[in-house]
Parts: C-alpha cells; sequence; structure tokens
C-alpha cells in the first residue's frame, strides 16, 4: 500500500512538473537577462544608460513575476525526488543477538580463528 501512494503521489508530481516546464523556462530565461542587466546596470557611468537599463530591468523584472507559477513546478521536482529516494529505499533488517553467553563465545571463537 505504502508503493501505491508513493506512485500516485510520483504520477501527480510528474504531471504537474511537465505542465509547468514551459513557465520554469521563462521564469530561468528572465532571471539570467535580469542579472546580466542588473551587472550592466552596475558598470553603467552614464545617467541616461542608467535609467535605461532600470526601465529594461523592471520590464524583465514583471516577466519574471509573471512566470512565478513555475515554483509550483520547482516544488513538484522536489516532491518527485522524495518519491524517488523513499522508493528506492532499503528496509533495514534488525539483527537479533541473543544473549545467550556460549552462543556469543562460539561466535567470537570463530571470528579470532579466522583472524
Amino acid at each position: 500500500m505504502k508503493k501505491f501512494g508513493l506512485l500516485v503521489a510520483g504520477g501527480i508530481a510528474a504531471m504537474v512538473l511537465l505542465s509547468t516546464i514551459g513557465p520554469m523556462v521563462g521564469l530561468l530565461v528572465s532571471l539570467v537577462l535580469l542579472y546580466f542587466i542588473f551587472k550592466q546596470f552596475l558598470k553603467a557611468k552614464s545617467t541616461g544608460g542608467k535609467i535605461g537599463l532600470g526601465i529594461l530591468g523592471f520590464i524583465v523584472l514583471m516577466a519574471s513575476i509573471h512566470n512565478a507559477p513555475a515554483i509550483i513546478g520547482v516544488v513538484a521536482a522536489y516532491v518527485l525526488y522524495l518519491v524517488y529516494k523513499k522508493w528506492n529505499k532499503e528496509k533495514g533488517t534488525v539483527v537479533k543477538e541473543e544473549s545467550d553467553p556460549f552462543v556469543n563465545f562460539e561466535k567470537q571463537w570463530n571470528e579470532l580463528k579466522n583472524l
């Protein structure tokens, strides 16, 4: 039943991720453009250049805010990663050692002989 729940959660996360690939690419492009505009803004010496780059940066900032639903896609990718990790997680086997002193002695004796 646990695997079925992981399968359902992974399927939903995969569908959400696939449906938000467009906004994710748009957000990535607009943030890269905004970074380069900001770097040029800091290098600009003239006031007119700074005003022009400021206006252009504002326009690109509005475009990146328009692609805010891409954050849902990033969350879906993270959920998909968590599902993948849980799916491949091996179950820990509990090793129960007996408390009989003779069994422990035999085991230790065999370990000493193998050294």
